[in-house]
């Protein structure tokens, strides 16, 4: 397996994400530099976190627009999968690769802390390793978390099953209290249509070791590397 990190300015996971990808593949990811509108053809395409360009205008829309993003947004229409995650789902979300946006978090504060997640489902190649309705421990750190979309899109995506995670408490429970951002539906992550393309604001490569304080996010780059190996 092959895989790609994209590296903007501004980024500031993207060395997180080529140690969670290296655990997991065996092999280095190639570092991808925003200005590069070609690279090497990969299994995996990911789009770390951070603060692409400085989160000017709004969080993800310049790097939207970046030589390199509109090479994977080329890729992904074609097949390859794409895991954006925080920053990279706001990119996911400006390209439209991903529906609905994500806006500041509705206590208007910089989150970050570990929280727990629902997952909606185990039928994905990034989800695989996990059951259906498994609840795991993943860190957040955002501003803008706030998952939003209006009410046919959110009737769509439920009925699609575009929904990967939700905010829950220990027990697995959706609840108000267990939202840290405010997001609408406790949403925490969503696919697209045909599941190739997956946004999420938690951060799986920060917990992908125990040595990190625990791996329910190793699951993830594991279940991804025998999918596509």
């Amino acid at each position: 397996m092959k895989a790609a990190v994209i590296v903007f300015p501004g980024s500031n996971c993207d060395r997180d994400v080529q140690v969670a990808l290296r655990q997991s593949m065996g092999a280095e990811p190639i570092m991808v530099w925003h200005k590069d509108a070609t690279f090497p053809e990969v299994d995996l395409i990911v789009l770390p976190g951070g603060f692409s360009y400085g989160d000017y205008l709004r969080c993800g829309a310049i790097a939207g627009h970046s030589p390199a993003m509109r090479e994977v947004v080329a890729r992904s229409k074609k097949g390859v999968p794409v895991l954006g995650i925080c920053n990279g789902f706001q990119v996911l979300t400006e390209t439209g690769l991903l529906p609905g946006v994500l806006m500041r978090n509705g206590n208007l504060k910089f989150i970050s802390r570990d929280v727990n997640l629902r997952v909606e489902t185990g039928q994905s190649l990034f989800t695989n390793r996990y059951e259906n309705g498994q609840t795991i421990r993943i860190p957040i750190a955002h501003h803008d978390g706030n998952y939003f979309a209006d009410e046919d899109t959110l009737k769509r995506i439920h009925d699609r099953g575009q929904v990967a995670f939700r905010y829950c408490d220990e027990e697995g429970e959706v609840t108000d209290t267990a939202n840290p951002n405010g997001s609408i539906g406790n949403i925490a992550g969503v696919f697209n249509e045909s599941k190739t393309v997956l946004g999420l604001m938690p951060h799986p490569e920060r917990l992908s070791d125990p040595m990190l304080g625990g791996n329910d996010g190793r699951a993830m780059f594991d279940g991804l590397v025998e999918a596509l190996s």
